[in-house]
């Protein structure tokens, strides 16, 4: 978002969760006041743990569309993003397949291809090579199926 010009809050929330509670990170894009975002006004929502969307799915928007991590048949765009990643021999990785998995359905502020330039040239050398592969191998899934 820097890189296009576009101005950022970012601020996170943990409720709790050095004892198992959820942790929500927010990030705006634009010419916003505040940090926080209300009920009904999130455009885009990245699920890492299923488990947290019944928590925060009343943030998103009427138009909004949730990407989720998970294994399980649901009603939204979901990717087991966790498996993928173990897969790939990087659990923590997950985060990256499920952001390649929601820029796929281009409903973000940018591009697939916007992110895997920036995270080219801001992943420390060593985790370079699987932090894009991750990204790719999140955005491939998105992918299958589509003509």
């Amino acid at each position: 978002a820097l890189g296009m010009g576009l101005e950022v809050i970012a601020s996170e929330t943990h409720g709790m969760a050095m004892r198992g509670g959820s942790v929500i990170s927010t990030l705006k894009v634009g010419a916003y006041r505040g940090p926080l975002i209300g009920s009904g006004q999130a455009d885009v929502m990245l699920v890492l743990d299923p488990g947290s969307y019944d928590t925060f799915a009343n943030l998103l928007s009427p138009k909004g569309i949730s990407f989720v991590n998970t294994a399980s048949p649901v009603s939204y765009p979901h990717i087991d993003a966790t498996d993928l990643a173990a897969k790939m021999g990087s659990p923590l990785m997950s985060n990256l397949v499920l952001l390649g998995f929601a820029l796929g359905h281009n409903r973000l502020f940018c591009t697939y291809a916007q992110v895997e330039e920036t995270a080219g040239k801001i992943s420390p050398a060593r985790f370079k090579d699987a932090n894009l592969r991750a990204l790719s191998l999140g955005y491939s899934a998105s992918q299958k199926g589509k003509p």
